[in-house]
């Protein structure tokens, strides 16, 4: 097949929209052929979950099949991570060896030594200038879930190393697996006696001729998740009597207009207590600063489905991944536009892929009600 040129590329952009199906209100999978795509169809990313249901709690492995180039965007006042510094565009590191990202709250930023103990028995990594020694980059991130179940279980370093060890190409598992399997939304107003509902892992793709576009997400976020299509709520804050969602948004808004000097406008948004973690990926050859502004794009696109997003308690981080395989000339706005909406796909994907666990309903549950 023929390299797409400019023009190509542009065109099928313009039809993009209709590739991704009807709406998430239908996209409830009815075996392989209804799924929307999993990053892994970016060629050289294989990805691993290691799921702990004890809590539940978990850590998601991305390896690659050679070195990446990677960036990030992150606008979360709070964010828990390792080595995510060395993604900015200011530090002279282009390539990584994997990434992990895991549940557990701060404390598991630990698990990332066992992803680098897997990579380092590989032989993978930077060439050192020491004998048998190559040093492997694993960028590291964290969400906090350690109000699901007892806190004092989360991943370790064992519990990465099998994440690596079940990393693979093709179809991912969603939902209550991996970095997802604790993650929970719609907290933001749980002081005010509005309960949320359960979060998770999900993934999504596009595909235009020879470029390739993926996306995951772990969606842990304060605020409402919604359609991106048609900005309906599929999970957040719920009413007191369960039935349909309070909506966080108005209800901020009645509380700011109600506030006086006796009486706050309080909300649940403490620093690290609430992150959704999201990769873009791509296999069109692009450098760090441009993948950087490729982040920075698609985290408009989380912007359409999380709401509030970026509050002040958030650690939101997305990174953005090039294989570097595809050598053609593709505008970068073009695929930073559509690197959001493959984004937005991923985080309602993980809201409708959810099962509901102890206090915390899902989706499917909730729209069966």
């Amino acid at each position: 097949m023929s390299p797409l040129n400019r023009r190509q590329f542009s065109r099928a952009f313009i039809a993009s929209a209709g590739l991704f199906g009807t709406g998430l209100e239908d996209a409830r999978p009815q075996g392989e052929e209804a799924r929307k795509g999993f990053i892994t169809d970016v060629e050289g990313i294989r990805v691993g979950h290691f799921t702990d249901s004890r809590r539940p709690t978990g850590c998601t492995a991305l390896m690659f099949d050679g070195e990446v180039t990677a960036a990030v965007d992150y606008d979360g006042s709070a964010p828990g991570e390792q080595l995510v510094v060395m993604l900015q565009p200011v530090s002279p590191l282009e390539k990584i060896h994997g990434m992990l990202l895991t549940g557990g709250g701060p404390m598991a930023l630990g698990a990332v030594a066992g992803a680098v103990r897997f990579l380092e028995e590989k032989h993978v990594g930077y060439d050192w200038g020491v004998p048998n020694i190559r040093v492997p980059i694993v960028v590291g991130a964290v969400i906090d879930d350690l109000a699901v179940g007892d806190g004092s279980i989360r991943p370790d370093p064992e519990s990465a190393y099998k994440a690596c060890q079940a990393a693979a190409p093709g179809s991912v598992a969603e939902g209550n697996v991996g970095a997802g399997a604790g993650a929970t939304v719609g907290k933001m107003l749980r002081g005010q006696g509005l309960g949320g509902m359960k979060g998770g892992f999900g993934t999504a793709s596009l595909r235009l001729g020879e470029v390739v576009i993926g996306a995951l997400a772990v969606v842990n976020a304060a605020g409402d998740i919604l359609d991106w299509r048609t900005g309906k709520i599929l999970a957040g804050a719920r009413r007191p009597e369960g039935k349909g969602f309070a909506n966080i948004i108005e209800v901020l808004r009645r509380n700011v207009a109600e506030a006086t000097p006796h009486h706050a406008a309080r909300i649940d948004d403490a620093p690290l207590h609430s992150t959704t973690l999201a990769v873009v990926a791509t296999n069109v050859d692009f450098n760090k600063t441009e993948l950087t502004k490729i982040a920075m794009m698609a985290n408009c696109g989380a912007a359409r489905a999380i709401r509030p997003y970026h509050t002040t308690g958030d650690g939101d981080q997305l990174f953005a991944i090039s294989t570097n395989r595809l050598k053609i000339e593709v505008p970068l706005s073009a695929v930073g536009a559509l690197a959001g909406e493959v984004t937005a796909e991923a985080i309602g994907r993980a809201i409708i892929a959810a099962s509901s666990i102890k206090d915390w309903p899902a989706h499917r549950d909730v729209a069966a009600s």
